[in-house]
């Protein structure tokens, strides 16, 4: 099987381009990057791509399973045209070539809070997001929505009082589906879906993913 991901380098990408390294009946992955990628493997190709003319590369969408985990912050982003860019157009750009080149199955790392009728910015294009690939009609779509993912060795302040925050409410009973993920397990998690993926859509909230890795 050949796997195309985008968002390899980010923390839910590279656990996920280790855990597709690991097994056997990945032949070949290719992950369409911004900046070169630190991994090496003889399998496991990195293009460099501009997302903006991303249908420049459509030769290398093409395969059986397509990842998106690609995402950002309004603060890293620098405003909410460049965070709209990433988080909705590269990606409905990568779905659609990925839906025109017949990839059957494809698996989108959303959010807990995606809602495309939101008012929060983020939660609405994340929620726009998937209502827009749904539309496209892959064989299997499924659509993972974490709570707070937890990075190995973050040293992002906010990530930490969020975490910490959230895990003082578990303690009293309160958010348990909104639990710290760490990103290894989501990645394990979508590996799992794309074995064995079901038809049509998908959807797992954040407490069914909780559940399905205890």
């Amino acid at each position: 099987m050949k796997a195309i991901i985008i968002g390899a380098t980010g923390a839910t990408g590279k656990e996920l381009i280790n855990v597709l390294l690991a097994d056997n009946s990945i032949k070949e992955i290719v992950a369409l990057v911004r900046s070169p990628l630190s991994a090496k493997h003889p399998k496991l190709t990195a293009v460099v791509v501009d997302f903006d003319r991303l249908e420049e590369w459509e030769k290398y969408i093409q395969g059986d399973l397509a990842f998106s985990c690609l995402g950002t912050t309004l603060k890293a982003a620098g405003s909410k045209e460049a965070q709209f860019k990433v988080d909705y157009e590269y990606q409905y750009a990568f779905a659609k070539i990925a839906k025109r080149n017949k990839i059957p199955t494809f698996l989108l790392v959303s959010s807990s809070s995606a809602n495309a009728s939101s008012f929060i910015f983020y939660s609405k294009i994340k929620g726009q997001l998937e209502e827009a690939i749904t539309a496209l009609h892959f064989d299997s779509f499924t659509i993972f929505r974490p709570g707070p993912l937890v990075r190995p060795h973050t040293d992002r302040a906010g990530e930490k009082l969020g975490v910490t925050v959230v895990e003082f409410f578990n303690a009293l009973g309160i958010l348990k589906s909104m639990k710290p993920l760490p990103v290894n397990s989501l990645a394990l998690l979508m590996h799992r879906y794309s074995k064995n993926p079901k038809a049509g859509k998908s959807i797992l909230e954040s407490r069914q993913i909780l559940k399905e890795l205890e």
